[in-house]
């Protein structure tokens, strides 16, 4: 898995427009998963699955990373093609607001803030800079620990 993925071109953009994709990178961020796993975990129908991992492969946003005889068969495991997505225009903060929204309904909230004040656009800035470091900067805790979302954003209202 690369370490960093910009989301910068159009077929990335649409390919981010279900929210079903959306939890699907989620569920892929970690560990490779199978078509049949993931229908399961997300309660979905495989063919279902299929299709959007087949716009997501497309895109470039998930990838095969191995593929196993299976009962006649093949079966592939997929997985997230970066460890982190970022995107390169500013008006993309609703998409990632509304895949972090999908997966709030369901999930157990740990913390969080929201908070607006007056700040110059140094200290936005600097603000900014600040929580990319403290995120970029976290470690994986590997395989055995609890898996966490984090979101963080400063905007300008």
């Amino acid at each position: 898995m690369d370490e960093h993925l910009e989301i910068s071109d159009a077929a990335q953009y649409r390919a981010l427009g279900h929210p079903l994709r959306h939890r699907l990178l989620f569920a892929l961020g970690q560990q490779p998963a199978t078509i049949s796993q993931l229908a399961k975990g997300l309660d979905q129908r495989k063919g279902n699955i299929a299709h959007h991992l087949g716009v997501l492969e497309a895109a470039g946003l998930v990838r095969i990373v191995e593929t196993r005889q299976v009962r006649g068969g093949t079966e592939h495991y997929y997985q997230r093609s970066a460890r982190r997505i970022s995107f390169d225009r500013p008006d993309a903060t609703p998409v990632i607001a509304r895949a972090v929204a999908d997966e709030l309904v369901s999930a157990e909230r740990i913390g969080g803030r929201m908070r607006t004040l007056r700040l110059t656009a140094d200290q936005a800035g600097a603000l900014a800079a600040a929580i990319e470091k403290l995120i970029d900067g976290l470690e994986d805790a590997g395989d055995s620990a609890e898996r966490y979302g984090v979101f963080a954003s400063v905007w300008k209202p």
